[in-house]
């Protein structure tokens, strides 16, 4: 039988025995440092992808740097994993470092390519990898979504959702090889061949969708700590040297100034797209009364009222005036009464005070779509029509749809909904929106300190990888 060859990526783990039976219970604690800094390196890592796709479309190359710094943190996250729970195979500490450490129980080798496809660089990464993504969230566990509303789950839009999560192969495997370890003192041959294996096919693919390499990764389970056909090579004659060894170039000084710089990068172009959708919005969202808001959505209540949870409006430090930045609101109301409609701003304490023992409805938690929770609290009719009352900051009452328009002022308000007449059921069509003429200055100094984050973030960068590939 003859053995296989070994392809571009290799990992290899050695199961360290004699292992602590109880170490395990606390190693989430100990890798806690290197989650930190993991972390902040797998964002230089997504940013630096980026740059590597770009230079292998124009010139067919992978950065000899940036690959370097790339494998290091898939290196690094392969040695925390399996002394962690992504296998528990040994009790040995994981070096903080990009670089090898040939001597730790847990390696992994990429094969620098010197040419990469142009073309394969565009699919490889998401539709070729596709079926090994299908796999392997079998092996690493995943999320699923529900969605729902009003206490039926349903998949339509305009709805609340909870993620739930939910363990792979890879996490029940540790789990049982801990287990093992606990009553018996002994790891399980058999489970860490098979971690191996997953472990193997992941980061295979990990390396292919990182545009790493070219080779395919093979849809197989190469079992336990060596590679197939890992012997016949070390057997073998040494390779010949093909240039002067490479000195590290990754040094501390600069894997900080990259993760600085990608982290400005990723924060840039955070604050560039909210800062170009709040200026559409600003430039294309306004009706022809200068307004920005949504169209009108139906809210019901089987009581006299309906009542918004309060807002808190506080004029800002240094005598930012409210009416500036926020502007004006209106309120637009059109209820199915005969009597008409009241749409009414007070304090929420007054309100309150009125309001205190009607049988009403309160909303909360108002979403983008309209939506939100909805709270019937029991109780009598009101004690007088809501036009009456003294304490209304701005109110609007009558038949047909009404307008209300109010300058946003410090204090703590709630909008309520009713019948012209106090009556019930209320069924109104609202909508709110707002001048916001403060706007344009959010817009503006988002998309400033955006253009200055990329700015400082591309230098940073800069510096850091040309210099980092070196001889």
């Amino acid at each position: 039988m003859t053995s296989q060859a070994v392809g571009p990526v290799r990992v290899t783990a050695r199961l360290d025995a004699p292992l602590s039976r109880w170490l395990w219970l606390v190693k989430w604690l100990l890798v806690l440092p290197h989650a930190v800094v993991l972390a902040f390196l797998w964002v230089a890592f997504a940013v630096l992808s980026v740059v590597a796709f770009l230079a292998i479309l124009v010139t067919g190359r992978y950065p000899r740097a940036i690959f370097d710094f790339n494998v290091g943190v898939l290196r690094w996250s392969w040695r925390v994993g399996y002394y962690a729970y992504g296998a528990l195979g040994t009790d040995r500490y994981p070096p903080f470092t990009l670089g090898e450490a040939p001597d730790y129980p847990a390696t992994l080798e990429i094969a620098y390519p010197e040419r990469l496809s142009r073309g394969l660089v565009l699919v490889k990464w998401w539709l070729l990898a596709l079926p090994h993504y299908l796999v392997i969230a079998f092996f690493m566990g995943g999320g699923t979504y529900a969605a729902h509303r009003s206490g039926a789950w349903t998949t339509g839009t305009d709805t609340d959702g909870v993620w739930s999560f939910a363990g792979g192969l890879i996490g029940l495997l540790a789990f049982f090889a801990a287990v093992a370890l606990l009553f018996t003192g002994r790891y399980p041959r058999g489970v860490f061949d098979l971690l191996l294996g997953m472990h193997r096919w992941v980061l295979r693919v990990a390396a292919y969708a990182a545009l790493m390499t070219d080779a395919y990764p093979p849809f197989r389970l190469d079992l336990g700590g060596a590679e197939p056909g890992a012997l016949a090579v070390a057997e073998g004659p040494p390779p010949a040297p093909s240039g002067p060894p490479r000195r590290p170039g990754w040094t501390a000084g600069r894997i900080v100034s990259v993760v600085l710089g990608s982290l400005l990068l990723v924060g840039g172009v955070g604050a560039a797209a909210g800062g170009i959708a709040l200026l559409a919005a600003d430039r294309a969202g306004r009706d022809a009364e200068g307004f920005i808001g949504g169209p009108l959505r139906q809210y019901t209540s089987g009581g006299y009222a309906l009542v918004f949870d309060p807002v808190e409006l506080r004029d800002g430090a240094g005598g930012i005036d409210l009416g500036a930045v926020l502007g004006d609101l209106r309120i637009r109301a059109a209820g199915r009464d005969p009597e008409g409609v009241f749409v009414g701003i007070g304090p929420a304490a007054d309100v309150a005070g009125y309001l205190g023992a009607v049988d009403r409805d309160r909303l909360a938690d108002i979403g983008d779509g309209g939506h939100g929770v909805q709270v019937h609290i029991t109780g009598g009719p009101p004690a007088g029509p809501p036009a009456a009352q003294p304490f209304w900051a701005a109110s609007a009452a009558g038949t047909g749809e009404q307008r209300l328009v109010w300058r946003a002022a410090d204090g703590r308000w709630s909008v309520v909904v009713m019948n012209a007449d106090g009556g019930r059921p209320v069924v109104a069509d609202l909508s709110a929106a707002a001048t916001a003429p403060g706007l344009r200055w959010v817009w503006v100094g988002l998309l400033t300190g955006a253009g200055i984050a990329l700015l400082a973030g591309a230098l940073l960068v800069a510096f850091a990888v040309p210099r980092a590939d070196q001889r």
